[in-house]
């Protein structure tokens, strides 16, 4: 190891006093300093321009500065450095080696008692060495972070300045390698790169052939160090820079030991062949799942599953987790489904879960299927049969017809409409089976939601049931018009629907059904006719027993459902309320969400209301524009604790009586025709009462449309869901704020930085390097 270390010494001297080092140190510098001090500068100044607000800023900011700044995937410090690293390494080994040979030093080296293996791995000690150096000079930027960002989440920081030495190693290998097979250093570093991007890209072969799938997909190096740079250190990526290390240098050894011996070339290649077979098999074993350790170093764990979703698949057992793909040829999002992306879609989908499930099993089912009545793709290929279609489809993208199933075998085995005709998985464990949706129209993948959602179905039997009224023209959930509530009840297709997340929806005519005992929810949305005495009855009965509602009601019908909120406490109030405007018709008025609204429920939103009004900030700049309301009041006799969610913004709005009239002459408050005037009007209130061992609740509309497919105000109906059922469902995966959300720069110190780090730092580093090699010239 002595000799390792003296050969290693000698090697960074020589580097210190090479042109090419000292330049890679300038220009990294630069670039650091470009990425950093811009991010920096434009934050502060950006906070500088709002400095009035500092307060409300401070209170909004809940994303983390050090992700922001450091590890953003889509444009952080980290992924904008690593553009340009590979540059560095190529120009620095394409001498390495063959300058021995160039020198003619390569023959006292063999003529030294010193072996190959001691002469080869200092070499790579002293780049290794160096690499660390060029790594401290993207230190200087993380300590700078530390002093300008509040609370600055390190360790992220330092997985990711591990990632980029491991990645600067693996290439310093791959590098010495090629300066060992030829005596040009040119052609050296021109063998590097075209390595490197055949490593890069060796990840898109053969992705379509089951074992050599993952023998390609093991041996790219894109991507291995996204997660490291976002805080995430898997053991998988860690052994595969290892094994790239080991790889090249042993080929590096075999090279300048063959050109001494005189053994048959089949002996050299069984060298070559047998670090290969001992690399692929190593790289292999470790990335299986059983085998892969995870460490998440952010610390709000923001790469980690929520632990809701680790306990339900726990609640698995030990039974393996079958996911079945079916991937329709006809229907959309075809490409995501096919064979040579199978490994992005488990990687994308699924590795977050195998990680604390890993014995999942991955099956794929593959068919052609169009809906009945459909002619789309008939008339695109006239006189053709679907199967000639489905040929000649399978023939576009480069697959295999002959793995699809037809529609007559695919309906022996599940039904079309079960799977939508669209890429849809299945899961089932123990026996049990549920759907999980893919390809929504807002994603493509579903998220943490929709999984916990389909995998506590797979534990318990039932999930809370809803029921809409219907009967008296009520808001439909299966019509598609704008003033229906087909989207955010059981849109299959929107990630964020309710049967997506937890709930299971039916509909219910109360003049000829009873109320089922399983209703968690009973929503009564705008009925446009009188209730009769049956139904009336029947909602009495379940509000009685404790059951809890969704109550949701339009100006001018008030009278329909003020029978049914009698006997809650609470009435819809005549008239309408308004507020005219100079860009807005009178019936759309502001208004904003009270306190209790951020504590229905753990959306994200939700929270961040909550934390600006916990601590006394009221910004009257959160204006909600709601459309056509009536006003509640809240009778003398009510038995519930009443919390208006909603009220309109103070002072804007008043009750106008009779018709209301919104494309003419803008409504004059009167007094005399009955018009009333308050500081604010509540329109959207939750109720709630104990009975017995279990708290009733219920909400209370004077508007129907913030659910309806045109104006839904999706997160915060889905939280007044979620209160109704105890938040129980849906399981939310609440960001919890950060410490490090607020820079403690301003923009005149950051514009100090700038010039320091992008000019002063740079030429200090280029004096030093020139001084010293001026030096040694004259030496």
């Amino acid at each position: 190891m002595r000799v390792i270390t003296k050969i290693a010494k000698n090697e960074l001297r020589n580097l210190f006093y090479s042109p090419i080092a000292w330049f890679l140190f300038v220009v990294l510098m630069v670039l650091c300093a470009f990425y950093y001090v811009n991010a920096i500068y434009i934050m502060a100044k950006s906070a500088e321009i709002t400095a009035k607000y500092r307060a409300h800023i401070e209170l909004w900011a809940t994303e983390s500065m050090t992700w922001n700044i450091f590890c953003d995937p889509h444009g952080g410090f980290f992924v904008r450095l690593m553009q340009h690293l590979y540059l560095f390494v190529p120009l620095l080994t394409m001498g390495v080696i063959n300058r021995e040979f160039n020198n003619g030093s390569i023959k006292l080296l063999y003529s030294s008692p010193v072996s190959i293996r001691k002469i080869v791995w200092g070499k790579f000690l002293a780049l290794a060495v160096y690499n660390l150096l060029l790594v401290a000079i993207v230190g200087i930027f993380v300590i700078s972070g530390f002093f300008d960002i509040r609370s600055m989440d390190l360790p992220p920081v330092l997985s990711g300045l591990l990632g980029i030495w491991l990645f600067l190693c693996s290439l310093t290998a791959i590098g010495l390698f090629m300066s060992s097979l030829t005596h040009y250093q040119i052609v050296s570093a021109i063998a590097s790169f075209t390595l490197l991007f055949i490593l890069s890209r060796i990840g898109e072969l053969w992705q379509e052939y089951d074992f050599v799938r993952d023998i390609t997909w093991f041996l790219s190096i894109a991507g291995r160090t996204e997660k490291m740079q976002m805080g995430l250190i898997t053991t998988k990526d860690i052994v595969y820079f290892l094994v790239i290390v080991f790889m090249f240098v042993s080929f590096t050894l075999f090279k300048l030991q063959g050109a001494r011996e005189t053994k048959p070339w089949y002996i050299k290649a069984s060298r070559y062949l047998a670090v290969i077979i001992i690399g692929l098999t190593t790289g292999y074993i470790s990335s299986r799942p059983a085998l892969t350790g995870y460490m998440d170093t952010t610390a709000e764990q923001l790469l980690t599953i929520h632990p809701g979703t680790q306990k339900a698949l726990k609640d698995l057992g030990d039974a393996p987790l079958e996911v079945t793909l079916y991937t329709n040829l006809l229907g959309d999002n075809t490409s995501y489904g096919l064979p040579a992306m199978r490994n992005t879609y488990i990687t994308q989908m699924w590795e977050q879960y195998q990680r604390f499930k890993t014995n999942i099993k991955y099956n794929y089912v593959y068919y052609y299927a169009v809906r009945e009545g459909d002619s789309g793709l008939y008339k695109r290929f006239p006189g053709k049969s679907l199967k000639q279609i489905a040929g000649l489809v399978a023939r576009a993208s480069k697959v295999d017809s002959s793995m699809f199933r037809s529609p007559e075998e695919m309906s022996k085995l599940i039904s079309l409409d079960t799977l939508d005709y669209q890429l849809m998985m299945q899961l089932k464990c123990q026996g049990r089976s549920v759907m999980l949706k893919a390809g929504y129209t807002d994603a493509l993948w579903p998220d943490e939601m929709n999984v916990i959602a389909a995998l506590k179905r797979l534990v318990h039997a039932s999930l809370p049931k809803i029921y809409y009224v219907t009967g008296n023209l009520e808001r439909s959930i299966y019509r598609k018009g704008e003033r229906e509530y087909s989207d955010h009840a059981r849109g299959t297709r929107l990630k964020n629907s309710l049967v997506n997340i937890g709930f299971d929806v039916d509909t219910l005519n109360l003049g000829q059904q009873d109320i089922p005992s399983d209703a968690a929810i009973l929503v009564l949305a705008d009925p446009k006719v009188d209730l009769d005495n049956s139904v009336l009855s029947k909602f009495q009965s379940y509000i009685r027993n404790g059951g809890n509602m969704l109550i949701l009601g339009e100006p001018g019908k008030q009278y329909v459902l003020n029978p049914v909120l009698s006997q809650i406490g609470v009435q819809l109030r005549n008239g309408q309320l308004v507020q005219p405007g100079t860009d807005e018709t009178p019936d759309i008025v502001s208004s904003y969400l009270t306190h209790a609204s951020f504590n229905l429920a753990g959306e994200e939103w939700l929270s961040r209301f909550k934390h600006v009004y916990d601590h006394h900030v009221f910004d009257d700049t959160i204006d909600v524009k709601m459309h056509g309301m009536a006003a509640i009041a809240v009778t003398s006799d009510s038995l519930f604790t009443v919390a208006p969610l909603m009220l309109t913004m103070p002072g804007r709005a008043w009750l106008k009586m009779g018709k209301l009239v919104t494309d003419s002459t803008a409504p004059v408050l009167n007094p005399l025709e009955g018009d009333i005037k308050e500081r604010s009007f509540p329109f959207v209130t939750s109720l709630s009462r104990k009975i017995g061992n279990k708290e009733q609740r219920i909400i209370v509309a004077g508007d129907a449309d913030y659910l309806s497919n045109l104006r839904q105000i999706g997160d915060w109906g889905r939280g007044q869901y979620s209160w109704l059922v105890y938040n129980q469902y849906p399981v939310y995966r609440p960001v919890p704020y950060s410490k490090d959300n607020l820079l403690k720069v301003g923009a005149t110190r950051a514009g100090i930085q700038k010039i320091l780090y992008l000019w002063i730092l740079p030429a200090l580093l280029l004096l030093t390097g020139t001084i010293l090699l001026i030096r040694r010239k004259r030496k």
